[in-house]
């Protein structure tokens, strides 16, 4: 099973899950009534909960293959839902008074019901998953990208791939036939042609076995959720980025945008004075951090965010894990990105989105341009308070390295981009946030 096909097998489940709670609830709680009117009466204001709670689900990334049910972050993040569903189902009812369900009762017995079939339908999946064999996969090639691409593998184990083969030069093409031929290889990715058209031939030939080829820019990108950049060149930019099909997209995502700005600015700029006023008092400096960024094809302009940081020796470096310089309140600020609020402002004026890469300096983009192939291929997009590298788990410094993963997490995004990745990485900043895993 491929990865999409096991999340929608999960995702199924877990609404059968939900779905069986509701049933157990109204069995228990209106056993002596009619059965199909009290769950008629149900259906509606449950399928909005149904809906929030696969929400909150999967921004807590329970639909994360590599996760362990009786792992320590598989509870950690089921404890999280738990917490966040369940307020935000009790605000619902209660709001909602021309529901005639008793929510108290109903929703404490609701919860314990899925807690404990999500508990036995997430356990058995996974032996039933570790039970069906794996897709059979064939590496060509014997270079960095083939290791490369093995490291990938071994770091996704709940992928659904598994490698049988790997052909290490052209004179090992007869084994992969021979394993084709049993069965036992469905997907092949080349890595390598050794420069030979016999592999082509040989691939092609394959085909009628029903085998899925595979590029090995194609296959990261699928196993990673990023782009390798440093294995790509630019007939992929061409070939990828069709930006005059994103014309629809960009105006929707545009008066999102605007919406989006207004009404934040609009919650809290109430706020704002009391913010300033401790900034003020904790330490000397404006209210207000400014900063020239690159937006869209290399336009500059003025960042503008709460001060975090103290004023007195300060070198205007870059932000290191336990830096002095961030105030108590600061950190606070940095932590639930209440911060990055004045940036609603360069939203309005369109030089910021709220997904997208996030925007870099000037300067430093101008030193990583020079070591990182195709780094300002970013500034295609407008840059974003938020993007698919603020969620991707890990936190990325500003060295080469990490850098270079930033850059392919970015260029997934400008590649892969629709408002459905758009609702799905705000989702998944909203839970980071309220996880306070942000940086």
């Amino acid at each position: 099973m491929n990865s999409r096909f096991q999340k929608i097998i999960l995702l199924l489940g877990d609404l059968a899950s939900l779905s069986l709670a509701l049933i157990l609830v109204i069995s228990i709680r209106y056993a002596k009534v009619d059965f199909s009117q009290e769950l008629q009466n149900h259906f509606w204001p449950f399928l909005i909960i149904f809906t929030l709670w696969l929400t909150i689900i999967y921004t807590n990334d329970l639909y994360n293959l590599n996760l362990r049910v009786k792992s320590r972050r598989f509870l950690k993040a089921v404890s999280n839902t738990v917490v966040i569903a369940s307020l935000l189902s009790i605000i619902y009812f209660y709001i909602n008074v021309v529901s005639s369900v008793a929510p108290r009762t109903n929703l404490v017995l609701f919860i314990v019901f899925f807690l404990i079939i999500f508990f036995i339908w997430r356990y058995l999946y996974q032996v039933i998953r570790h039970a069906v064999p794996k897709i059979g996969l064939a590496i060509m090639g014997n270079n960095e990208k083939s290791y490369a691409l093995k490291k990938e593998l071994e770091n996704n184990p709940g992928s659904g791939y598994r490698q049988e083969l790997w052909i290490k030069d052209e004179s090992e093409l007869e084994k992969l036939k021979i394993q084709v031929g049993l069965g036992k290889i469905n997907v092949v990715v080349v890595c390598d042609n050794f420069g030979s058209a016999k592999v082509a031939d040989s691939l092609l030939n394959l085909l009628q076995n029903r085998i899925s080829v595979y590029s090995y820019p194609d296959f990261y990108e699928l196993l990673s959720g990023r782009i390798p950049v440093e294995e790509i060149g630019t007939n992929w930019f061409l070939e990828n980025l069709r930006e005059n099909k994103r014309t629809y997209f960009n105006f929707v995502k545009r008066i999102i945008d605007i919406i989006g700005a207004i009404t934040v600015l609009t919650i809290f700029i109430p706020f704002w004075p009391l913010m300033a006023l401790v900034i003020k008092l904790e330490s000397r400096g404006s209210v207000f951090f400014r900063q020239t960024r690159l937006g869209r094809q290399g336009k500059k302009f003025t960042i503008i965010k709460f001060r975090t940081m103290r004023e007195d020796n300060n070198d205007r470096g870059l932000t290191v894990d336990g830096d002095k310089r961030i105030t108590a309140f600061g950190n606070f600020l940095r932590k639930t990105r209440l911060d990055e609020i004045p940036q609603m402002i360069n939203v309005l004026k369109g030089e910021m989105s709220f997904i997208g890469p996030r925007p870099e300096r000037p300067e430093l983009a101008q030193e990583l341009e020079k070591v990182i192939p195709f780094y300002n291929t970013r500034l295609i997009v407008k840059p974003g308070l938020s993007g698919w590298d603020q969620i991707s788990g890990e936190y990325h410094s500003p060295t080469k390295e990490d850098t270079l993963k930033k850059l392919q997490n970015d260029l997934f995004y400008i590649k892969n981009r629709s408002l459905f990745l758009d609702v799905a990485i705000t989702m998944k900043t909203v839970a980071t946030i309220l996880s306070k895993e942000g940086k």
